[in-house]
């Protein structure tokens, strides 16, 4: 006689040694004479991603040699007595250093782990596989090699002082995943220190794809942003550079309402930073819903679920919902569309039309900066990106495009396509030509001729 069973065993129940958020299907065959167990795992997201690090290298990244290195003279060129030849020369004239070495190409991507992605603040060392990422998506999208450097101090004086002691390695930097308030001082100090991009890219890069899926999403409302009410819901990096951005681009900040966790950022309030002082209104407004009340465009970054349903229908006819708290969103799209059929959605994930996701901007302006070896990143050169990536999703899309992208048939400019996908091979030179453009124009660039890109 046999018995056979199919049970389906949770961690819970498992003795110690089986890896977290593993699910295992256990078929029981039991005969009178021996009982058998066969074990199957189903993988996992978790380790999917764990293989990918480790395998067939651990990590993501690696240097590749540029030039020979083959035999004796080879070596006595790339190394002693060779190399001191360049050495004089960069000695005599600092500029020589994009002549000879690798600089001009070379991004750090420094952080202190202090805000890594929704996770918190993990430490430097946990930061560093987001770091590699990041370096991963600076060579594959714009060719730009990096050093991912994580600082172990969450002392902003410290932070500073490190990095602006290697800031002569690179040709820029990349801030990354460093908590607010404290990246906000971080920034604007090494700005004012350093003769080379230094880039925050969960403040910018955030604004500057949101801010161009915004302008066409009120364009495809018949809006303009000078007039739009908005609700910013989050007080922290992304969301002060996004406000000031759009404030850039034309909106007015007297119809802007920020909340942190405890509501409004009012006048009467106490204790506030200033970046929320900059947004604290005369109101007697509280909640997000009397914020919403009338509103045409909500931006979230700040956490799942958070947008209700009575403060989604308190807003203006044709409402725009940015919804990017990551991995879930304030509202998810379907329930926003069930309740609100006339919005436009947009969010941080991949899964759903309007992805707002920074690798659309931050490789391409990077891209120009280096390439005209500017001092800064303006702001006329984030704008310039603003609207290369805004009318880029304006063109018809690309098969190779739409091929790249699972249950994508057809991209066409409306509420569903907004914002350009990440592996569009035009944004290479639509952004990074109009950031060097605007980085020429603006007196900031050191190279005046613009580069070309294929």
């Amino acid at each position: 006689m046999t018995d056979n069973k199919k049970v389906v065993v949770n961690k819970g129940n498992l003795e110690a040694g089986v890896e977290t958020g593993v699910e295992i299907v256990v078929e029981t065959v039991v005969t009178t004479v021996v009982e058998t167990v066969v074990t199957t795992v189903v993988e996992t997201l978790r380790d999917r991603a764990l293989r990918y690090h480790e395998e067939p290298r651990p990590g993501k990244i690696a240097l590749a040699l540029t030039t020979r290195a083959d035999n004796a003279d080879d070596l006595a060129l790339a190394y002693s007595p060779g190399v001191g030849e360049p050495v004089k020369a960069i000695a005599a004239d600092p500029e020589t250093a994009y002549r000879y070495t690798a600089k001009g190409n070379l991004v750090g991507v420094i952080t202190n782990g202090t805000a890594i992605l929704g996770l918190g603040n993990l430490g430097p060392l946990a930061s560093k596989p987001v770091m590699e990422g990041k370096a991963l998506l600076f060579k594959r999208f714009a060719d730009i090699d990096c050093f991912d450097i994580e600082v172990d101090t969450e002392n902003v004086d410290e932070f500073v002082e490190t990095v602006a002691r290697i800031a002569h390695t690179f040709g820029g930097i990349n801030l990354e995943d460093i908590a607010a308030p404290g990246c906000f001082e971080i920034e604007r100090r090494l700005q004012a220190m350093l003769d080379i991009p230094v880039f925050h890219d969960d403040q910018h890069g955030t604004a500057i794809v949101t801010a161009a899926g915004m302008l066409n999403a009120l364009e495809l409302r018949g809006k303009e942003l000078g007039a739009a009410r908005i609700v910013c819901l989050g007080a922290g990096a992304a969301a002060n550079a996004i406000m000031n951005l759009l404030v850039e681009l034309g909106a007015d900040k007297a119809n802007i309402f920020m909340l942190d966790s405890k509501g409004v950022i009012h006048t009467e309030r106490e204790g506030l930073n200033a970046e929320k002082l900059r947004y604290a209104q005369v109101t007697n407004k509280r909640t997000l819903a009397d914020a919403c009340e009338g509103a045409d465009v909500f931006i979230g970054v700040s956490g799942a679920n958070l947008l209700d349903e009575q403060s989604l229908r308190n807003m203006a006819p044709n409402p725009v919902v940015f919804a990017m708290a990551n991995p879930d969103p304030e509202i998810k799209p379907e329930l926003a569309k069930s309740i609100r059929d006339d919005v436009i959605m947009a969010t941080g994930r991949s899964d759903y039309p309007n992805q707002v996701n920074n690798v659309l901007c931050f490789p391409f302006i990077f891209r120009g900066a280096l390439d005209v070896r500017a001092t800064r990143i303006n702001e006329e050169m984030k704008m310039a990106a603003v609207h290369a990536i805004k009318d880029l999703a304006k063109e018809p899309a690309l098969a190779e495009v739409i091929a790249a992208y699972d249950n994508v048939d057809h991209l066409e400019f409306g509420a569903d396509y907004i914002i350009p996908k990440p592996l569009d091979p035009r944004l290479m030179n639509r952004v990074a030509t109009a950031v060097a453009k605007a980085a020429i124009d603006t007196g900031v660039a050191r190279i005046k001729v613009l580069p070309i890109y294929k």
